[in-house]
């Protein structure tokens, strides 16, 4: 640790215009209501940003049934099955629906396409909470969307003739999701693409950082939670570069590392992982007397607006 002489700082890194207008969700409806606020699944898959949030009043659920009649609750930022918007208001529950706009996208495209009379084959991971919230979005129509995940899962779809398209999870890596597109053209050679990718703007654009950050240091350390997928998808993408790469969510997880031959460490971090989370690991790594530096390489404005049922319900408190 005491070799270490330098941190690199890549931009972008940590929250994305969908975390932050998500979690922001949850603060203002603490603020306009009081607590309790219920979260229908975690907001954001970082354990930190979870955990203030329940300090703060917000009680987590997996299942509506858990959340009293009448209360209000906030889906999360990965989207929700259509039947779900069906139960909360059969039980008179005031919903605030966080669900990233990036995401609304993808479900809006499964209607679109359904109409259509496409076949869909959704790209995402296996029991991820985005993908079932999509793939729920045929049942009305009472068809199935085909989950692959892999190359070998490709190969494993039935012949489909008429038309189709794919889709994908928005926190995917670009790499792996080409892999399995160019399966996909193989086996379907009419499937075609959405007319824009679905992988977010910021998961590419952190993809990309990371990519450059790994080029230039010893060792990149990823900051958010282990079941971030946006995140394990950073540590894939550094370790693409030949970079020794570790997920870390704490000063305590970087402790536990062999760092005593590193002297240039890069840091990134997740798109649901704050800011204050990679700010406390670098004060612990720069106690030893390392000095820090921005590796800036894209720039990013984007922010989206508050749900509007949030909007009304502000302007019904005021």
């Amino acid at each position: 640790m005491e070799k270490v002489k330098k941190i690199i700082l890549v931009a972008p890194r940590g929250f994305c215009a969908g975390v932050d207008r998500a979690v922001r969700t949850v603060e203002e409806a603490l603020e306009v209501f009081g607590a309790p606020v219920y979260v229908k699944h975690r907001i954001v898959h970082n354990t930190t940003v979870v955990r203030s949030l329940e300090e703060k009043g917000a009680i987590i659920v997996e299942t509506l049934e858990e959340v009293p009649e009448g209360s209000v609750v906030v889906f999360s930022a990965h989207g929700s099955p259509p039947e779900h918007y069906i139960q909360a208001k059969k039980r008179g529950l005031r919903v605030i629906d966080a669900t990233c706009p990036l995401v609304t996208k993808v479900h809006l495209e499964v209607h679109r396409y359904l109409k259509r009379g496409y076949e869909i084959v959704y790209i995402g991971h296996r029991g991820h909470i985005e993908g079932e919230g999509v793939r729920a979005e045929a049942h009305p129509y009472g068809k199935d969307i085909f989950l692959v995940d892999s190359v070998s899962s490709v190969e494993a779809l039935p012949s489909i003739l008429g038309k189709c398209v794919y889709l994908t999870q928005t926190t995917l890596s670009i790499p792996e999701t080409e892999g399995i597109i160019t399966a996909l053209r193989e086996k379907i050679p009419n499937i075609e693409s959405p007319p824009i990718q679905d992988i977010c703007y910021a998961t590419t654009n952190r993809q990309v950082a990371v990519q450059k950050l790994a080029q230039g240091v010893d060792v990149v350390l990823v900051v958010g939670s282990a079941d971030s997928s946006n995140s394990n998808r950073l540590v894939e993408r550094a370790r693409d570069e030949g970079a020794k790469a570790y997920l870390v969510e704490n000063v305590e997880a970087v402790q536990e590392l062999d760092l005593k031959n590193v002297e240039t460490i890069g840091i990134t971090a997740g798109a649901s992982a704050p800011e204050s989370m990679v700010r406390s690991i670098t004060d612990h790594l720069k106690q030893g007397g390392a000095q820090e530096e921005t590796l800036n390489v894209i720039q990013e404005s984007m922010r989206f607006a508050d749900p509007l049922e949030l909007q009304y319900m502000r302007e019904a408190k005021t």
